[in-house]
């Protein structure tokens, strides 16, 4: 499985999510602002024991990889349930301090090949659908994969359940910017968007940069190819003008240039775009490290300055290193869902875990919700009518 930081073949997200829209329930040409859903479990104060299921199954590297992060990782305050065939998982856990970690039997894996929706529907014994279930009957507060990126949004969608009235859920990131992170969604869950999708996008991207990075009021922009409000497509033009009634902080567009540079805080874009865009920057980053390391072996002055260097690059190295921070978020359902990479390895996952259980702590969830009810709120009939 062929995966990058947002997971997913650029057409498989927009299957998953389209098909498991239609299976759940279907949605309306508008976006209902009001009706706030709760999170299924509780979430935690600071500190607090986190419960998170692992699919053991999902990966490249499964399961050997996976479940050596969940043991790295596993404590009093960070239980994981490991989601996976039992022969396959019990030999890889003999020996091992199983104080915090519980296997939850499954039956089957659900492949990347394997059409989402319907693989979701039809193999009820899956770690997948077996580990979303955890979450929906509240056993676990989140889950946690490197398996197929289609089939976790689809089992995101019809058992966990979308958040309050949230039309599309999305994949939210955090980009190194020059002055701090700069949140960025969606990054693959919804190849196809329509303008209120977008606006919802930056109600959850506004809620994660609050509760999760401490930013007070965050600037929210728009991912397009101008600074004015009328460039960029018949999309992008009319999610302007409902960014812009939303009462949220909407600084206006950002241009592909400007993404790195905290011209915004969150930065929204569709599903397809955003997509291209996080794989444009791994691209660029891994280019210019392998071209970095050829130009300091290229001779004596070069390797000496290489050497002084060395220090410096290894923490730029680490900022940009998709594994530090394990997974991207799938925002706007009801319990925390994180997608690992397909190759993710045992430090991933454990950073996965670490990252997913902070989220928690800091109170992702209920801050989406407190979004949603705080634009309701302020802006009344305007918010129906700004989405419809």
């Amino acid at each position: 499985m062929d995966e990058d930081l947002a997971g997913a073949k650029a057409t498989e997200p927009q299957t998953a999510a389209d098909s498991a829209v239609s299976a759940e329930q279907g949605e309306s040409a508008g976006v209902d602002l009001a009706g706030v859903a709760t999170a299924v479990a509780p979430v935690p104060a600071d500190e607090a024991a986190v419960t998170l299921t692992l699919d053991a199954e999902g990966g490249d590297h499964a399961p050997e990889e996976i479940v050596a992060g969940a043991l790295e990782v596993a404590s009093s305050t960070l239980r994981v349930l490991l989601v996976g065939r039992p022969e396959v998982i019990e030999p890889l856990l003999a020996g091992a301090a199983r104080d915090y970690v519980e296997l939850v039997p499954s039956g089957s894996v659900i492949k990347s090949d394997f059409e989402p929706a319907s693989a979701v529907k039809n193999m009820q014994d899956s770690s997948i659908v077996v580990g979303a279930r955890t979450v929906s009957e509240g056993r676990s507060q989140g889950f946690v994969s490197a398996g197929s990126t289609g089939a976790m949004l689809a089992a995101a969608l019809l058992l966990v359940k979308r958040a309050g009235n949230i039309r599309r859920p999305a994949i939210v990131t955090t980009l190194p910017g020059l002055e701090g992170p700069v949140v960025f969604l969606d990054a693959g869950a919804n190849a196809d968007c329509r303008p209120e999708h977008l606006l919802e996008f930056g109600v959850l991207g506004t809620a994660y940069a609050r509760t999760v990075l401490g930013i007070a009021s965050p600037r929210v922009g728009l991912l397009n190819i101008g600074e004015e409000k009328s460039k960029g497509s018949e999309l992008a033009r009319a999610a302007h003008g409902m960014l812009e009634l939303s009462g949220l902080n909407f600084v206006g567009n950002v241009e592909g240039r400007d993404l790195l540079k905290n011209t915004a805080d969150v930065v929204v874009t569709d599903g397809f775009t955003g997509n291209v865009a996080l794989k444009l920057l791994e691209g660029c980053s891994s280019s210019l490290f392998t071209r970095m390391k050829e130009a300091a072996a290229s001779g004596t002055r070069a390797k000496l300055g290489g050497m002084l260097l060395r220090p410096a690059l290894r923490r730029l190295r680490a900022d940009l290193d998709p594994e530090e921070y394990g997974g991207t978020y799938l925002l706007g359902v009801r319990g925390l869902v994180v997608i690992c990479h397909g190759n993710s390895s045992r430090r991933a996952i454990a950073n996965a875990l670490r990252f997913g259980a902070e989220a928690l702590r800091k109170g992702v969830l209920p801050g989406v919700d407190e979004e949603l009810a705080r634009i309701t709120r302020d802006l009344g009939p305007s918010a129906d009518s700004a989405a419809s």
